[in-house]
């Protein structure tokens, strides 16, 4: 069954969920795009900035969420938001729409052949341009496993069986596979400790993303007792801290300069075929 997204939910944690965002962006060095493009824009919070910090630029959002893009259409009108799957905006494209910035946030980690489809976003960017991305790297946390250990218990397991799940590789995998494309790469990781407040916050956040599609595939009658258990088992792994609970979270960061060389030109020509 296809799941959906709740940007309400989604923004509970707006602030967190933004900062490796920002950190990814302030490490492109562009300095005035023509265009720029941000695929899996969510609900626009964070494509906006985009939007600020090249006022010149013709920016666009793609998300496959028609609820994300509905409420960034009304976060802001600088953007132009559309509904797509991003790999058939990389399939749809050619040399003569390369774009300038492009910039995937939290996104390619539900695609399980990303890693494959690197040459062509490259192929989509002009040469001397920028690709930057940022992928969850803690998929073996609890907050994770415990998801993954729960769901293949039964009677949970006849429901949950190949529902969408995220997963990434190290920052080393991405840098060797773009620099043989051609690319100048910086690639990092970034462990947050995100300090959370309210009652079960961890299951907040992980319902509002990694979790989202597992809960959407319950039945009514059993989604209630997977979300308590699923709760007890976060608190145990996440203790609360003087009204606090205290999150660890890694992420991986990807920016990369695309080069004017024939590596590109010829990624290019082999994806246009």
């Amino acid at each position: 069954m296809a799941h959906t997204w709740d940007p309400d939910r989604y923004l509970t944690y707006a602030d967190e969920r933004g900062r490796p965002f920002v950190e990814l962006v302030s490490r492109i060095g562009a300095d005035d795009p023509a265009t720029v493009v941000d695929l899996g824009c969510g609900p626009g919070n964070l494509t906006s900035l985009l939007a600020d910090r090249w006022p010149g630029a013709a920016v666009s959002g793609l998300d496959s969420s028609p609820e994300m893009i509905a409420a960034a259409r009304e976060a802001d009108g600088r953007v132009d938001y559309a509904v797509g799957d991003l790999r058939e905006w990389v399939s749809a494209g050619s040399t003569h729409d390369r774009v300038d910035v492009l910039v995937s946030n939290a996104t390619l980690q539900w695609l399980p052949d990303h890693l494959e489809l690197l040459p062509r976003l490259v192929a989509r960017v002009r040469p001397g341009g920028w690709f930057a991305f940022q992928v969850p790297g803690n998929f073996d946390e609890p907050s994770h496993t415990i998801r993954r250990d729960l769901a293949a218990e039964q009677p949970y397991a006849a429901h949950t069986a190949g529902v969408a799940v995220p997963d990434s590789h190290d920052p080393v995998t991405y840098l060797e596979a773009l620099t043989a494309l051609g690319c100048e790469v910086d690639a990092w990781e970034t462990t947050y400790l995100h300090v959370l407040t309210g009652e079960d916050p961890v299951f907040t956040w992980v319902s509002g993303t990694g979790a989202r599609p597992t809960l959407q595939a319950l039945p009514d009658d059993l989604r209630p007792g997977f979300e308590a258990e699923f709760k007890r088992r976060l608190r145990e792994a996440y203790p609360p801290r003087e009204h606090s609970v205290v999150m660890p979270f890694r992420r991986i960061f990807v920016v990369a300069r695309v080069s004017a060389s024939s590596t590109t030109e010829r990624s290019s020509a082999t994806t246009e075929r």
